[in-house]
């Protein structure tokens, strides 16, 4: 036993300087470690705008599609088989351009016949001629009877009928000969070749050749409520067009302005909304017939409109509209109601008033009741709206 004494007492003088080491340097707080409770962080600048009231254009926006000015379906208006294709599918044609041939063999050998007929029915018009100015003589001379120079007088006039009648039959036979090539009835923008060389068109079936659309110009229309018919009357005596503009997808106005048209003069009594037709140039038919869009019509002016830049806007996840508004240095997510979009930013229907503080830029340094600090925002502000 005092052996075993002896071998562990020289390890308790190296023990003990390790626990004052330990002591002294365990009690020192750390230089890096975590802030104190009672320490406040630092408050987020953010970037802000003071909302003002301005007199902007009053516009209204309607959901329309685009129509062509004028629309002609190609069809046969004589039987046969498509001998040709005369045209670029999808290419800009004029009025009369060559479109289709149809095998014209059988309409020429029916104008040779005509004209035959016509030859013959002429020689016997002179011939009757001649013998009504004998029988004419004689009577004069007494060698012939009245009832003679009637009879001659029938004949010439049966003669003149025929070749009438034979004029009138060639100029058929003409026409259909013509037929046989099939123009454009209309100038515009063709589309596909609906059949093709080598099938049976008739004049007496439904078949259609092809589609010629009129494009440019080209109409939108679209439906309106008739809760204030005068604001959107279309032009009547010296009264003014309306000027509408066209919302493209990304949001931006389409560069050329249109006119609105008319106005139709019935109210739907289902939805209470009446019809209206506007107008826009497409010289570079970026507009297409059939499309969908979104039509903006100017109602005056509106005064004391609140308008936010369009970074100030956030969006719900119902896509309801949104903004922070800072009021005594702390944020508020306040629910918006928007109007049109202009160069300027969105308007404001309700939700804000001038004089409020909106953040502009910043937001994923800011939650709801949060305190920061209002910073001008750098951005440019439009000068001047643009028109509607």
């Amino acid at each position: 036993m005092r052996d075993l004494a002896r071998r562990r007492w020289p390890v308790i003088p190296l023990v003990t300087p390790c626990i004052v080491l330990l002591a002294v340097f365990g009690c020192k707080p750390a230089a890096n470690g975590p802030a104190e409770p009672g320490a406040e962080a630092p408050v987020p600048d953010v970037s802000t705008v003071t909302v003002e009231g301005t007199t902007v254009p009053r516009l209204l926006d309607f959901a329309g599609r685009l129509a062509s000015t004028r629309v002609a379906e190609v069809r046969a208006q004589v039987s046969g088989i498509i001998q040709e294709r005369a045209f670029e599918e999808g290419s800009l044609v004029a009025k009369g351009d060559v479109l289709f041939r149809i095998d014209p063999a059988i309409y020429r050998a029916e104008v040779d016949a005509k004209a035959a007929a016509l030859a013959r029915a002429e020689a016997t018009r002179v011939q009757a001629q001649r013998q009504s100015e004998r029988t004419e003589t004689l009577v004069e001379r007494q060698a012939a009877s009245t009832a003679q120079q009637d009879v001659a007088l029938a004949s010439l006039r049966q003669a003149e009928a025929d070749v009438a009648s034979a004029r009138a039959q060639l100029a058929r036979a003409r026409i259909d000969l013509d037929f046989a090539t099939v123009r454009a009835p209309i100038a515009g923008r063709i589309g596909r070749a609906l059949i093709t060389e080598g099938a049976l068109v008739g004049a007496a079936d439904a078949t259609r050749l092809a589609v010629i659309q009129q494009i440019d110009p080209i109409f939108a229309d679209f439906n309106a409520p008739a809760t204030h018919p005068d604001s959107l009357a279309g032009p009547a005596g010296d009264r003014p067009a309306t000027e509408v503009r066209l919302l493209q997808p990304d949001g931006g106005l389409y560069p050329d302005a249109g006119r609105l048209l008319f106005t139709d003069v019935g109210v739907d009594p289902g939805t209470g909304q009446v019809s209206l037709r506007a107008t826009f140039p497409n010289p570079k038919a970026a507009l297409l017939p059939g499309t969908y869009v979104r039509v903006r019509v100017g109602q005056g002016q509106k005064a004391d409109a609140v308008i936010v830049p369009a970074q100030a806007i956030q969006r719900s996840s119902a896509g309801e509209a949104q903004a922070y508004v800072v009021t005594e240095g702390r944020t508020a997510l306040r629910p918006l109601r928007t109007g049109p979009l202009t160069e300027a930013g969105w308007i404001v229907e309700e939700g804000l008033k001038a004089g409020e503080t909106v953040v502009v830029e910043g937001f994923q340094k800011i939650q709801p009741g949060m305190a920061v600090k209002p910073v001008p925002w750098a951005g440019a502000r439009a000068a001047a709206l643009p028109a509607p």
